[in-house]
């Protein structure tokens, strides 16, 4: 094993071990900090079709920048017009981002794509990764772009990539592999305890009546949590809401515990 990947090897580990989203995006970029690309995006959705990826709130979005340009790149949906975007919808696997100025100098892209590029460049925005992960369902696509600080030449990722590209890979697929099992932590879409607790039994089989006495409250009241639960999740009907929250790992997931005194 070569010593790059062995370096990284205690980051893998506590990423293995984190148990929120945010953790595992912290450890990831901030070791992406360190070989030259302090700008991170990445994205997921088990929501894909064509190049659409659904409803955004049942979408992952991260980013190193600053809360306004989240805004610009993810919310007014600047992402979706660039062509590593593109890219990264059709394609598995890794790349520099040489092609794309060698296809933007050659006028190869549509006038959108052109003028994307062009707004990426007056941001500093001009040389770069991107990865985009392998899946197992045709509806799911994440993707990780890896922006080069200011000063960094196309050319200077290329030698950086040919170096570091075993290592760097590693770190994106654990860090997608690890955050695509955790809870999204996203307003819109959170559940009460007790909601969740409802879509629980209900997964399990159990009937509104089954439900209300594991529950200890009435059959309305299970009723309210379910209807409220569909709510959250933005569907029609209870079954529904047990297929996203499962999707979306909000149900059955592990509650961490305070470690006991005098344990590690």
């Amino acid at each position: 094993m070569g010593n790059g990947i062995s370096a990284v090897l205690p980051l893998m580990s506590r990423m293995a071990e984190a148990t929120a989203i945010e953790d595992v995006w912290a450890l990831a970029s901030d070791y992406y900090a360190t070989q030259g690309f302090g700008l991170a995006n990445y994205g997921f959705t088990r929501f894909l079709h064509l190049r659409n990826v659904g409803d955004p709130d049942d979408a992952i979005f991260l980013t190193t920048g600053s809360a306004e340009y989240a805004r610009f790149y993810f919310q007014n949906g600047f992402y979706a017009r660039t062509p590593v975007y593109r890219w990264a919808v059709s394609n598995v696997g890794s790349c520099t981002w040489k092609w794309v100025r060698d296809a933007y100098e050659a006028g190869q892209f549509t006038p959108d794509e052109m003028d994307a590029v062009r707004q990426n460049a007056a941001m500093g925005i001009v040389a770069g990764v991107s990865i985009s992960f392998p899946e197992t369902s045709t509806r799911s696509k994440g993707a990780l772009g890896l922006i080069a600080d200011r000063g960094i030449s196309t050319e200077q990722v290329e030698a950086i990539w040919e170096r570091k590209r075993d290592e760097m890979l590693a770190v994106a697929h654990l860090m997608h592999l690890k955050i695509i099992t955790l809870p999204q932590p996203k307003a819109k879409r959170s559940l009460t305890e007790r909601q969740r607790q409802a879509l629980e039994w209900v997964a399990d089989g159990k009937t509104t009546q089954d439900v209300a006495v594991l529950m200890e409250v009435s059959a309305a009241m299970v009723e309210k949590h379910l209807r409220l639960a569909r709510e959250a999740l933005s569907v029609e009907t209870t079954t529904q809401a047990v297929a996203k929250a499962s999707l979306l790992n909000m149900i059955f997931q592990r509650v961490e515990k305070a470690p006991m005194v005098g344990k590690s």
